[in-house]
């Protein structure tokens, strides 16, 4: 095997390929049973070796991560990913090999929590909100609800000391209801790191649900400013008492943009390509929302991953976000933060009508924009040595924000939000 090196890369590995027990109605990765038609979706020893091996020797850093996703990899039971763990151990030549796997939990039981909590694996456990607003959407095969199994398996995590991440797609039937939906999370399940992803699924014109085709969306998808006001109202409950407690990605990414660090959400970099999709039989594809002929690199079995990584065609579909972006975006006071947004999603025009806009903008613009100030005030007060979660007592001061924040400011002293004013004329009042 070739132990050529790339950038630093993840791959998101899909041992079962889109073989589900669930049905959820906005899943775009079911849809991919017709490129395997007539496969056996399973990865078998000889694909999972040379994942394991050629992903750990190719990556640039001492810290690894193995990632498992769908459809549902739990469907390979526990002796797949036993023997996955062995390989790993066996070739990490001195690295730290940690495991990710996103989950439906309704296969999870007392064996699969022993093995987790073992192997410190990390779960995603995809989690809709509240029973009425999760079973909307994410039904069995025979479209039963869902919500009992995955809040008993949330519960049971919790009761064997499993880390996990709740994974929440947000749609019609939640999006309404950010503060309900965050209160749930946050309240019910004790939950510290949330994750919030927006459903936007394109329709052709003959209303089949394609990928990469079509320019407007099914009723299942989230409306661009429902969804900027979803993440200004889960926003205003975070931020009032829980900033340094519970961990949203789009916050966590934001705040790294106002800080001037990279973006922690690849849909916020200004290029992409350094996330791919690893299918059962050994495919290589440039990104998990682009499994499409299109974007197939290879087969790391008769081809090493380090080399398809870093060939000149995945270099191309990454650097293809920033090259592409229109002069909308480009001209946009929160480009620092957005980049454009993920490619998938640029299927809209720009009000000057040229190509290449997120369908989601006009909601990211409206969440930018009324955040501005708290993530300024907050990357103040970092940048001075003091806990971003200081800005609870500065907005609220011994009042419902956090009783123990970092930092204390007299009325006449300099705001750290560097306004140059004194706190009681700006954010002290």
């Amino acid at each position: 095997m070739s132990d050529q090196r790339s950038c630093a890369y993840h791959v998101m590995a899909k041992p079962a390929g889109s073989a589900c027990n669930l049905s959820c109605r906005y899943c775009f990765y079911l849809q991919k049973e017709r490129l395997y038609a007539g496969s056996r979706a399973r990865m078998d020893d000889r694909v999972l070796e040379a994942f394991i091996r050629q992903y750990i020797g190719s990556q640039i850093s001492d810290e690894v991560v193995i990632s498992w996703q769908g459809g549902e990899p739990c469907l390979m039971g526990l002796d797949f990913f036993a023997r996955s763990v062995e390989i790993a151990e066996s070739c990490a030549g001195g690295r730290q090999v940690s495991y990710t796997i996103q989950t439906n939990g309704t296969l999870i039981d007392d064996d699969w929590c022993s093995f987790f909590r073992k192997h410190r694996f990390l779960l995603g456990l995809s989690l809709d909100g509240p029973r009425e607003m999760h079973d909307a959407y994410r039904v069995d095969r025979q479209g039963r609800p869902t919500y009992g199994k995955v809040e008993r398996a949330a519960r049971m995590l919790q009761d064997k000391g499993v880390d996990f991440n709740i994974l929440c797609s947000v749609h019609p039937a939640n999006a309404g209801h950010p503060r309900d939906v965050y209160r749930f999370f946050t309240n019910e399940l004790q939950a510290d790191w949330i994750q919030f992803i927006p459903i936007v699924e394109r329709i052709n014109e003959d209303g089949t649900t394609l990928l990469q085709q079509g320019d407007s969306v099914t009723d299942r998808s989230v409306e661009p400013e429902q969804w900027g006001d979803f993440l200004l109202g889960v926003f205003s409950e975070w931020i009032e008492r829980d900033v340094g407690k519970v961990h949203v990605n789009f916050f966590e990414s934001a705040f790294a943009s106002w800080v001037g660090e990279p973006a922690l959400m690849c849909i916020f970099q200004e290029t992409c390509g350094n996330a791919l999709a690893l299918e059962h039989n050994g495919d290589l594809y440039s990104c998990d929302h682009f499994v499409e002929p299109d974007y197939l690199l290879g087969n790391i079995v008769s081809e090493p991953m380090g080399s398809l990584v870093s060939s000149g065609k995945q270099r191309s579909f990454g650097e293809a976000k920033r090259d592409s972006l229109p002069a909308f975006c480009k001209e946009c006071d929160f480009l620092f933060a957005c980049r454009g947004e993920c490619p998938k999603n640029r299927f809209k025009t720009a009000p000057d009508a040229e190509p290449g806009l997120s369908y989601l903008c006009e909601g990211y613009r409206k969440f930018f924009s009324r955040v501005g100030e708290p993530m300024k005030l907050m990357a103040h007060l970092y940048e001075s040595g003091h806990s971003p979660a200081g800005i609870m007592e500065l907005l609220d001061p011994g009042g419902r924000g956090s009783g123990d924040a970092s930092i204390r400011v007299g009325r006449n002293d300099p705001c750290p939000c560097g306004s140059g004013k004194k706190f009681k004329v700006c954010h002290g009042r």
